[in-house]
């Protein structure tokens, strides 16, 4: 078990949390990159994958209850290196225009309304979380 005031913030869902924000984070950046260049020729619109990073999450999810810490543990390693190429993909879904772009603006604006969602419910998760842990230290209920 983790000691300190570190075992508080890599315990328990916390981790999860912010994992899942960071990625809706750096996805909301890619979809709007998208946005902004619907009318760029040769563009082809990128992506995160939702399901990639959710398998790689679960993984680290069931190493860390597989280890001698379970759920008090840190989450290692961290899911999806959103710095990796690797982790991006082109969406050649769509009709390719003769301007050479696949550009989608219904299907990125669902993306987007998607990640939103995801990233809101991700960071009251995690506010919800903190308020707890404040109540705790003002020992109040």
């Amino acid at each position: 078990m983790s000691g300190g005031i570190e075992g508080i913030f890599e315990g328990g869902s916390l981790p999860v949390l912010e994992r899942l924000a960071q990625f809706t984070q750096s996805r909301h950046k890619v979809l709007v990159d998208n946005v902004a260049n619907l009318s760029t020729p040769y563009y082809k619109a990128n992506d995160l994958d939702p399901s990639k990073f959710q398998a790689q999450l679960r993984d680290a999810i069931d190493r860390r209850r597989g280890s001698a810490n379970a759920a008090n543990g840190p989450l290692e390693p961290t899911p999806v290196s959103l710095d990796s190429d690797e982790s991006f993909g082109n969406d050649n879904s769509g009709v390719l225009f003769h301007d050479q772009n696949n550009r989608d603006l219904e299907r990125i604006m669902q993306h987007l309304a998607e990640n939103t969602l995801a990233h809101r419910t991700a960071t009251e998760l995690i506010r919800n979380n903190l308020e707890g842990l404040r109540t705790a230290i003002r020992e109040r209920v």
